[in-house]
């Protein structure tokens, strides 16, 4: 699982540091310190976080495709967790429209490694067009416990939080539901009604998340 940057290329920050992300701050236990491998300029950028399920079906994927590049082209950064399902397909849509997009994956490992393995080559992708992100010391594991840590970065650096598919027991919900406690915005794609996919941004929704069918319902409420 182990990855292509060496130690002295990854850069070490703590919370004294200028370039660390100030949005972090509103988190009860912000990170003390930030492993960083690729363009930390780009931490200072607005960021829309697109999330969802690892087993996505085809309209699931083609949605997050849609919505990465979309919001992209508009001037935001894509933030996600490296996934399987929507995740990934986000952020190579982000970086799949050229030079000048980019994304920023946060990690639940150390930034040293990848999971799933089979996003190895996307991992280096972003490393040269845009920034991976991790909390955890170098070396470490993908845990069960490791993940909803990294959720709550990606809440937290987002200006709102982009849901396409969700069961109703996602990692993703966790992620919607910190966002909206830090008073960042939610929006939840509907689907079928009997999709257990679908079953989690339904959830959100009646909860409060804003209804979303095209890129530009989150554009308009973000003022992008």
């Amino acid at each position: 699982m182990q990855t292509s940057p060496t130690p002295n290329s990854i850069l070490q920050i703590n919370r004294q540091s200028p370039h660390y992300p100030n949005r972090l701050h509103d988190l009860y236990d912000p990170p003390g310190s930030l492993y960083i491998y690729g363009d930390i300029h780009l931490l200072k950028r607005p960021m829309i976080a697109i999330v969802g399920s690892r087993n996505a079906s085809p309209e699931g994927l083609k949605n997050a495709c849609l919505f990465a590049q979309a919001l992209s082209k508009a001037g935001a950064l894509i933030v996600s967790g490296l996934a399987k399902g929507v995740d990934s397909a986000a952020h190579r849509s982000a970086i799949g429209l050229g030079p000048n997009h980019c994304t920023a994956a946060i990690l639940g490992t150390g930034i040293d490694v990848v999971y799933p393995r089979q996003n190895i080559e996307l991992s280096r992708a972003i490393s040269q067009q845009g920034v991976l992100v991790s909390e955890l010391p170098l070396g470490s594991g993908p845990k069960a416990w490791h993940f909803p840590r990294r959720n709550r970065i990606i809440a937290a650096l987002a200006l709102g939080v982009v849901v396409i598919e969700a069961a109703e027991k996602s990692g993703s919900l966790i992620t919607a539901r910190l966002a909206a406690d830090l008073g960042r915005e939610v929006f939840a794609l509907p689907g079928p009604i009997h999709s257990a996919n679908s079953a989690g941004c339904h959830l959100l929704i009646q909860q409060g998340a804003k209804l979303t069918f095209r890129p530009d319902d989150v554009l308009e409420e973000l003022c992008f």
